[in-house]
């Protein structure tokens, strides 16, 4: 499942999360690497444990708390600190898969990885380059989305950042562990969610169908879930 989010973040939050950004000092981005993603990533990031990424990432997380796209679509159980990267001068990220669990430097915070998320800070006019490349069983999709907003993908899938030709690309990145491990059941889930809430906005909530679905929408949950 792979699904775009419009508006995550508004100006404001944008320009405050850049503002924040700017002020900091830039690291290597294989700190956060496996193995794998070492050999094939060339980018900058913001350190984890930098106040000015902590500051910036609450900042996403308040806005993910808010977005019920993004609740319904990832069932989100535990989310990774959103971390942050800068890809300049043809840098990349060669293609790879992330690892399946992640683990937050210096506290022991897991987070089993079944769903990546790219939230998108800079105008994509003022960069070359840089598409989010995902191979799906659809084919290869490219993201490339105005600066606020987000995709959700799934982790497992093989990505890419295509290179930086011109200007700067940045972006923050992490990894959620959805209640739903499974992403067909999660897709299932959203699918029914999303027609349950537009049979909903002709019929009323209190439609005799609209309770029977939200009735089974909630027993497949309490099938699939882990909570």
């Amino acid at each position: 499942m792979l699904i775009a989010i419009p508006d995550l973040l508004d100006a404001t939050r944008v320009e405050n999360i850049r503002s924040l950004m700017d002020s900091a000092a830039w690291i290597d981005g294989n700190a956060t690497s496996g193995h794998q993603s070492a050999l094939a990533k060339r980018n900058l990031q913001l350190p984890e444990t930098a106040p000015e990424a902590k500051a910036a990432g609450d900042i996403i997380l308040d806005a993910l708390a808010q977005c019920p796209l993004f609740i319904a679509a990832a069932l989100p159980l535990k989310i990774f600190p959103p971390l942050f990267n800068s890809y300049a001068g043809g840098q990349a990220f060669g293609t790879h898969v992330d690892n399946g669990v992640r683990v937050q430097s210096g506290t022991g915070f897991r987070v089993r990885a079944d769903l990546s998320i790219t939230v998108f800070l800079e105008p994509p006019e003022e960069y070359d380059g840089g598409e989010l490349t995902i191979e799906t069983a659809f084919g290869v999709q490219q993201v490339k989305l105005p600066a606020g907003h987000a995709v959700l993908y799934p982790s497992s899938s093989l990505h890419r950042v295509e290179p930086v030709t011109q200007g700067r690309r940045v972006a923050s990145f992490f990894w959620m562990q959805s209640m739903i491990r499974e992403d067909a059941e999660r897709q299932i889930l959203f699918d029914l969610d999303s027609s349950i809430q537009a049979l909903a906005a002709n019929a009323g909530h209190g439609d005799p169908q609209v309770i029977r679905l939200t009735g089974v929408y909630h027993n497949l949950l309490r099938r699939w879930a882990d909570a």
